[in-house]
């Protein structure tokens, strides 16, 4: 699957054990991000981690169901594939790096392929603002998580 991927980066005020947390909390993710409508986990690993988990998104122009599958590397990194859904493809990844005592780089990495035609400047500017808004309502999250504790 050849996907054009975007990337944003920046850092959290927190530590990579917290983002990790917060990311992997699929239950809140109605709650803090503005896209997703609802979450449902199908199955867990052993140790509890969701490993396919259905989701339905209000992407301004429609809404959209998927089941990802989570693949971990507790606390620093996880990836997703898509299992079944409205995209033709979804996979990415979260990567979390402590720069300092409470301070992660957190870099995400998508690349989606949404089953229909959107001229190719438009598909990147949207691909990247949505991936930019995402990232930065989850740092939203972790911080006010971390500010409640």
């Amino acid at each position: 699957m050849s996907l054009e991927r975007q990337t944003y980066a920046t850092e959290v005020g927190a530590e990579a054990a917290e983002c990790f947390a917060v990311i992997t909390d699929f239950d809140t993710y109605p709650e803090w991000s503005g896209a997703v409508r609802q979450t449902h986990v199908h199955e867990r690993y052993p140790d509890g981690l969701p490993k396919r988990v259905e989701m339905e998104l209000d992407i301004k122009i429609r809404r959209i169901r998927y089941t990802l599958e989570y693949q971990y590397t507790p606390p620093t990194h996880l990836t997703w594939r898509l299992v079944e859904g409205d995209l033709r493809a979804i996979e990415g990844s979260y990567d979390f790096t402590e720069v300092a005592p409470g301070r992660t780089s957190v870099t995400c990495t998508q690349g989606v392929d949404v089953g229909f035609w959107i001229p190719g400047f438009l598909r990147s500017i949207f691909e990247q603002q949505a991936l930019r808004e995402s990232v930065e309502e989850f740092k939203q999250a972790v911080q006010t998580r971390r500010a409640r504790t």
